[in-house]
């Protein structure tokens, strides 16, 4: 699933490629994929208008569209957005006056796309926590105290802290030297801190290489993200930890499985 860094990518993109152009028209191939408005709806309120701006509210993207209206993407697990060609695999796609394309692509249908006036009141976004940039030290040491759950489970609980997905939190509590099956309670004032160093440290750094193409996800052009060949723990399991040598482990937190070096995280 892309995470904040992948989809602060693609925003970038939309930003450079699509910002100021106009809708000609749009090809809805999978209406499986279109939540809101009805089909019809939603592509007669789209064709003839300009996309204004590009938003980002931790995984979600949503562009503003001339006269008011907003087209939130939900990528979720499987989704990805092209500009170029139109692509016969798109499921949906919006093609500008200048005839350049951009494809919304889903292998798995699992993503979503809204056409609305607002996008403040949509339940999932009621219910985002607020992103890692958007907290103080203070504010993130508060988000620990009291609460049982796995560390790792808390990182990527969207309610708590939205953005941070399995790549990422396995990467930044490797860096923080912490390990994922730990209660939050239990961290010090000291590995709190850290933590929360590594989190913004990791983001950053996978914002700089563009994301990381573990699964589906490409850039805006189609290309592949850098961050796979930084990652230090996520995807290794079996392999050689790269600072202690140990055999990395693999446990399953929360239903998703997760890497982590037994010896380094304590």
């Amino acid at each position: 699933m892309p995470e904040l860094p992948e989809v602060e990518t693609i925003k970038r993109g939309l930003e450079k490629f699509v910002v100021g152009k106009k809708i000609a028209k749009v090809e809805v191939l999978s209406p499986k994929v279109v939540k809101e408005p009805a089909v019809k709806e939603f592509v007669r309120r789209l064709a003839g208008k300009t996309v204004k701006q590009v938003l980002r509210k931790a995984k979600l993207l949503i562009l503003k569209i001339e006269g008011g209206e907003y087209l939130v993407v939900h990528l979720r697990i499987s989704g990805w957005l092209t500009y170029g060609s139109p692509d016969k695999k798109a499921r949906v796609r919006f093609i500008f006056s200048d005839k350049s394309c951009l494809n919304y692509m889903d292998s798995r249908l699992l993503g979503e796309l809204r056409l609305r006036s607002e996008f403040e009141s949509l339940p999932f976004f009621k219910k985002l926590g607020p992103e890692p940039f958007e907290l103080t030290l203070e504010g993130f040491k508060n988000l620990l105290k009291s609460r049982k759950t796995k560390i790792k489970a808390l990182l990527m609980d969207q309610h708590l802290i939205s953005g941070i997905g399995n790549i990422y939190a396995a990467e930044a509590l490797f860096a923080a030297k912490i390990s994922p099956l730990r209660p939050a309670l239990s961290l010090t004032d000291k590995e709190a801190q850290s933590l929360y160093k590594s989190i913004i440290n990791i983001l950053n750094q996978a914002i700089k290489y563009k994301g990381a193409s573990v699964d589906t996800y490409r850039d805006l052009q189609g290309n592949k993200g850098g961050m796979d060949k930084h990652l230090k723990v996520y995807g290794r399991q079996g392999q050689r930890c790269f600072l202690c040598g140990a055999v990395l482990k693999k446990v399953n937190i929360g239903g998703r499985s997760s890497v982590y070096c037994p010896k380094c995280q304590k």
